[in-house]
């Protein structure tokens, strides 16, 4: 675990925090940097019923079994990656948060072939909202985010601008604001996801 005085988010040198935020509201195209995640890894047999008892206990929600569904709570979000791989989320500034994520995991699942592992410090978080926020996204991205393909509760690895990204619709298309997305990369890709991010969005923003 990184000492809590050394944590810092993977945008903190674009002085996001002190720009104003007043001019977003109401504008097709919002874009902030979330609260650094608590991340953690989990792999396990879905087949096994104590495997998903356990992990439905420690994380309050159960692991979502359906290809690219998210199960959520107000607290954590369970993203499946992969038949046996699950990624829990949980947006919380608490340093210590992760830590106590993962020892809750591996406590649950003391007798379970299962493995669990921090990852929340090599990831930034981007989210990106707003009636055109798909559109900025398919500029750079494959998958299809239509509303009758892709939407709140879903979620899927692909790559944007060539910058590989998990993401997840946190709100639906049909929302006032328009559609949320919550944009998982790497940190040492966030710098330039975020420039590309802006710059693809400044047709809807009149800039």
């Amino acid at each position: 675990m990184v000492e809590s005085y050394l944590r810092q988010s993977a945008l903190a040198h674009l002085g996001l925090e002190a720009r104003d935020q007043s001019g977003q509201e109401g504008a097709q195209v919002r874009l902030q940097e979330k609260v650094l995640p608590a991340a953690v890894n989990l792999r396990g047999d879905p087949s096994d019923e104590g495997f998903l008892a356990a992990t439905h206990q420690a994380l309050g929600v159960a692991l979502p079994l359906e290809p690219n569904r998210v199960e959520s709570s107000e607290r954590i979000a369970v993203l499946w990656l992969g038949p046996n791989e699950w990624l829990a989320v949980s947006h919380d500034d608490e340093p210590t948060a992760e830590s106590r994520l993962a020892e809750r995991l591996r406590e649950a699942l003391a007798d379970s072939h299962a493995a669990v592992t921090e990852v929340g410090e090599s990831l930034a978080c981007i989210h990106i909202a707003g009636p055109r926020a798909a559109d900025v996204i398919a500029k750079g991205c494959p998958l299809d985010l239509h509303p009758g393909a892709f939407t709140a509760g879903h979620c899927a690895q692909s790559h944007i601008a060539k910058t590989a990204v998990t993401l997840h619709q946190v709100d639906d298309a049909g929302a006032a604001a328009g559609p949320g997305y919550d944009l998982y990369t790497r940190r040492s890709f966030s710098d330039y996801l975020w420039r590309w991010l802006s710059d693809a969005a400044r047709e809807y923003l009149g800039a």
